[in-house]
């Protein structure tokens, strides 16, 4: 477990940087490191930890060797909820330990799909907590975000062209609180003619 392999996995702005050691096929232990940190956080540790577990640490976005998001994104914690979904994809993981130092506990403390979640290692800080009543509505909301995100981003798909018709139809399909005349006027500004629609 001393040595370590250099992993990269895609994402829409570039990669995301990783470290493995152990054998692949061993019970998979995704590690998430602190703020301003990185994957070398567990370079000490892992050779400490069981030889039968395939450990796999993350360099966060615009940490260690992974990609920047890009200019004027904002790096929000959610975001990072996204990454660590987008590795367990990659590395087809579909129930995992997550362990996590500083920033990486935190954010392990609200990761939105503990049905994924073999066990849980938090290192350092007392994490996100919320009210007991609140917590599930919470978990419902935010996972619906990355899903669709993460949906989205599966399909990879060329926008459709539409006629100014049908364009004003959608629009008002999924917005139901706006009159037609409010979706003409949104739709000015908000699409763009092209010679198919």
């Amino acid at each position: 477990l001393g040595m370590s392999l250099e992993l990269k996995f895609p994402v829409p702005w570039g990669h995301v940087a990783a470290k493995a050691w152990g054998p692949s096929e061993g019970d998979p232990v995704l590690c998430l490191h602190g703020w301003l940190d990185n994957a070398n956080t567990f370079d000490k540790l892992i050779p400490l930890l069981p030889r039968d577990c395939y450990y796999v640490a993350v360099d966060f976005s615009g940490h260690g060797l992974s990609s920047h998001r890009p200019a004027g994104s904002p790096y929000h914690f959610l975001d990072y909820v996204s990454d660590v979904r987008r590795v367990a994809a990659a590395l087809q993981w579909r129930r995992f330990t997550l362990m996590g130092h500083s920033m990486g506990k935190w954010l392990l403390s609200f990761f939105l799909y503990p049905e994924m979640v073999d066990k849980l290692i938090l290192l350092e800080s007392i994490g996100f907590l919320l009210a007991p009543e609140d917590t599930e509505a919470w978990l419902k909301s935010k996972r619906m975000v990355i899903d669709r995100l993460l949906s989205l981003e599966a399909k990879q798909q060329t926008p459709k062209a539409h006629s100014p018709e049908a364009a004003l139809q959608r629009l008002l399909e999924a917005n139901r609180h706006l009159t037609a005349e409010g979706g003409a006027i949104l739709l000015q500004r908000g699409a763009t003619e092209t010679p198919t629609g």
